[in-house]
């Protein structure tokens, strides 16, 4: 049953939600108190999804029917049409807090009874395609087939009888009524709604209970992804009970048609079998499981990295691309080439990148330091859309700390610096640039930043000079500015740039222009001309605060137990006393980075 904390009840063990285990005995009464009340109402459900009882009941029995759902047709890539019944904006909330409800409840089953789950992988969490395809992967037969209107085969009479009568909800009859009624519409989960995917997994695990049980009798693996039904095997001859072939002479020969097991298997948990898609992948041709080739290694499809690839070549080239994709042409979805995104295209190389992660994980094939073909093309991407194309001037600091300091530096001189700041008209300030971010991400790792470091952006300038060489497309409006410490490790950087643009570069210059859109600008040097680094902008005060009864030492090599080091400045000490902070003397700094973004901006004004 759903409960106000823990959600549901668990049978036939209880949990000890203090110590986390399963225990036989009763919990004591405080604790069953608190958490085991159980939803017995359209208010108890609502709470639980964090709505106003009055909301939901408004959206269930007021909200006209004919308004709840917008319905629209999208084309598939094999001409047929999917239809999709998308919510109004608060019913789809209403949804999608069902669906995380219910996919903690599942989470706290599979805990509370040690039940792993290995067989449904799509709309789950830690599951995708690849988790999927994987128990696949090398295998002498891959038997696929589909499962026909799935969502709309789970009816409101099986979503609320599944939450009254299986055991691991065992619901009040009022609670299920109303969770049924959010999930429904027109007697069917739609397709579109945020609920439907976890739902149709609860009402399908019937299903693959027994199939799995089905493909351990035949020597089989089974998986399923949403309506997508996979065995696979490597005996000698595929198991009659679950397909053989058609015995039709000529072009149907490798047609197979789902074996009579199977088909009672499934016909009594009350799903049908799409006759029309069911597909043998023999050994020696492609086998594909949801999307990807499992023959040897999990891999995506050569034709659609080469279609990738072709877009970021168009993209660097002339600054444009074709997508193939959804649009609209007199009221309808039609599947065509359109001007793609560069949203859409990064999706697509981060994509192909998942999987090639994966199989450098699982997999001894890829050399540990050499770039594969597919992780060149992804760099090639980033560098133009992050830095040659950069939608707004980019500062690219020695490490994470830094952005840290240069934020709220530019922020508490706004006003003074309006080519770094904006102050609103609700007196919010926005930044007019972009510091760039180290993230532990496949960004960071393809251009090399990683955390930054003097020795990093001088790898990075010179990198950006070779593989900036063939770019034709537009960009280079916005300056890229590297921001360096004007210390000891400046020479290397130094050394890059007259190597690079041929300038000997002193460190007394406010900024240098690279190439293209690329500047530097170093610290200030100090009274005398003295080695500098950004944390010596700070004023005493602020480099004097204790943490923990430790003092800040900036440097790479100090006394742990005595020093905190410019991670724990930035986030303790700069980030939470910003307003009382005394900026003053990032002047000097600020102004020459604004000197070389006018610079840039002169530059490309026709």
């Amino acid at each position: 049953m759903l409960t106000r904390r823990v959600r549901l009840r668990v049978f036939p063990l209880r949990i000890d939600y203090r110590i986390g285990v399963p225990v036989s005995r009763p919990i004591v009464t405080h604790v069953q108190t608190r958490h085991s009340e159980a939803a017995k109402s359209l208010s108890d459900v609502a709470k639980l999804l964090d709505f106003k009882p009055k909301a939901v009941s408004y959206i269930l029995y007021k909200q006209p029917e004919t308004t709840k759902y917008k319905t629209f047709q999208i084309p598939k890539r094999n001409g047929d049409q999917r239809t999709i019944k998308a919510p109004i904006d608060a019913l789809k909330l209403l949804q999608r807090k069902l669906s995380e409800l219910l996919q903690d409840c599942v989470e706290e089953i599979n805990t509370a009874k040690q039940r792993k789950d290995r067989t449904a992988h799509g709309f789950k969490r830690k599951r995708s395609i690849i988790t999927n395809a994987r128990q696949h992967r090398h295998r002498r037969w891959v038997f696929n087939l589909d499962l026909e209107d799935f969502f709309p085969s789970i009816n409101f009479g099986r979503v609320r009888g599944f939450l009254l009568k299986n055991r691991d909800f065992e619901l009040h009859e009022e609670a299920a009524t109303v969770i049924a009624q959010i999930a429904c519409h027109e007697n069917s989960l739609p397709q579109g709604s945020p609920c439907s995917p976890v739902i149709s997994n609860l009402v399908a695990h019937l299903l693959d209970m027994r199939l799995v049980r089905l493909a351990s009798e035949s020597g089989c693996t089974y998986s399923r992804y949403a309506d997508d039904l996979t065995f696979s095997t490597n005996k000698k001859d595929f198991p009659a009970d679950i397909a053989v072939p058609s015995g039709i002479d000529g072009a149907a020969s490798h047609l197979w048609l789902p074996g009579e097991a199977l088909q009672k298997v499934i016909g009594r948990t009350g799903f049908r079998i799409n006759a029309t898609k069911t597909h043998q992948m023999y050994r020696t041709s492609r086998q594909n499981v949801t999307g990807l080739v499992v023959n040897k290694k999990i891999n995506v499809r050569w034709e659609y990295r080469h279609n990738v690839r072709a877009m970021v070549r168009s993209l660097v080239k002339t600054g444009t691309f074709q997508i193939l994709g959804v649009t609209h042409k007199d009221g309808q979805a039609v599947l065509e080439k359109h001007p793609g995104t560069l949203n859409e295209l990064h999706g697509m190389l981060g994509f192909i990148d998942s999987i090639e992660v994966y199989n450098k994980i699982h997999t001894s094939d890829a050399l540990p330091n050499e770039r594969s073909s597919n992780e060149k093309v992804y760099r090639e991407f980033l560098i133009y859309s992050t830095f040659y194309a950069a939608q707004a001037p980019v500062v690219i600091c020695e490490g994470e700390t830094d952005n840290v300091y240069l934020t709220h530096a530019i922020r508490s001189l706004a006003t003074e610096f309006p080519v770094l700041a904006e102050v609103m008209s609700d007196k919010k300030i926005r930044l007019k640039l972009r510091l760039y971010k180290y993230p532990k991400s496949s960004t960071a790792r393809l251009l090399d930043l990683k955390d930054g470091g003097s020795s990093v952006l001088s790898n990075f300038i010179g990198a950006y000079k070779r593989e900036t060489k063939e770019f034709t497309g537009p960009g280079l409006t916005n300056p890229v500015v590297i921001l360096y410490d004007n210390d000891d490790g400046a020479k290397t950087i130094r050394k890059t740039i007259k190597d690079v643009s041929k300038v000997v570069v002193s460190g007394t210059e406010p900024f240098v222009h690279i190439i293209k859109n690329l500047y530097a600008v170093p610290t200030p040097l100090g009274a005398g001309g003295i080695a500098s680094r950004i944390e010596d902008l700070f004023d005493a005060s602020s480099k004097s605060t204790a943490i923990d009864g430790k003092t800040f030492n900036p440097g790479d090599g100090f006394d742990k137990d005595k020093h905190y080091s410019k991670k724990i400045f930035a986030h303790k000490v700069v980030r939470p006393k910003a307003d009382t902070i005394d900026f003053s003397a990032f002047r000097p700094l600020l102004t020459n980075l604004t000197a070389a973004l006018n610079k840039h901006k002169a530059s490309v004004i026709p």
